[in-house]
């Protein structure tokens, strides 16, 4: 496996995206660990339901019946979602207000169970995000994954993105540029393919001193579709 030197990612993308001003002005800056500290529960669980039913449904339909689905699910509160019973879940699943998909909204109860449990554990479930080492941020992934309820694939990335968390993100675009560069090779989620890529991003950051976010963002500026602005 040999690896491109950022900056020679980095100077592609600035020329297609039409100069390093224009390409820096397209870069997130993640939280910091201390702003990451301040996230409620109820706010990573709200980013995690967003992002799950906005999984095969237009995201614009989805923000736009957002206000419903706070109101609906009393701003996703832990405590109140966890005492609601079989018969009460049923029910908002077939409420008018929301989009109505029985499954996509007994994952809120998984999920926020899955938060209640992260933070007797470990004092919040930002806590345990904010002291997640950043070499294994697909640790964090798989354990999205494993103890929550449809947050596989992209949709824990890119709810963690949402909310500021620095990760990298295996969009169309950068999983095609590391299959080029033989980081992946088979299944994108397989331990092998994760810790390759896990190792390829921690070299790209000791390098260049971005973040994970951003070193990202980079990449996919630098191939595919994405052209000079």
């Amino acid at each position: 496996m040999t690896l491109e030197k950022f900056d020679d990612i980095y100077h592609r993308a600035a020329a297609r995206k039409g100069g390093e001003a224009n390409l820096e002005s397209l870069l997130a800056t993640p939280l910091s660990r201390e702003e990451l500290l301040e996230i409620p529960n109820d706010r990573w669980l709200a980013a995690f339901s967003m992002k799950v039913f906005q999984s095969g449904i237009s995201w614009k339909v989805v923000r736009n019946k957002w206000p419903n689905f706070e109101e609906v699910f009393f701003g996703f509160k832990i405590e109140p979602l966890l005492m609601l019973s079989e018969e009460q879940w049923d029910n908002k699943a077939a409420d008018t207000r929301i989009i109505r998909h029985h499954a996509k909204v007994k994952s809120i109860l998984a999920n926020a169970q899955m938060i209640h449990e992260a933070s007797i554990e470990h004092g919040s479930f930002a806590k345990m995000v904010a002291n997640w080492p950043s070499e294994d941020i697909t640790g964090l992934w798989l354990y999205l994954k494993k103890h929550g309820n449809r947050l596989g694939g992209n949709t824990g990335p890119y709810s963690l993105r949402q909310l500021g968390v620095d990760t990298f993100i295996l969009s169309g675009d950068v999983e095609s540029y590391l299959r080029n560069c033989k980081v992946i090779e088979g299944g994108k989620d397989t331990k092998r393919s994760l810790a390759a890529t896990n190792e390829a991003f921690a070299g790209w950051q000791q390098e260049s001193g971005r973040s994970l976010t951003q070193i990202s963002q980079v990449i996919a500026y630098s191939t595919g579709d994405n052209r000079v602005l």
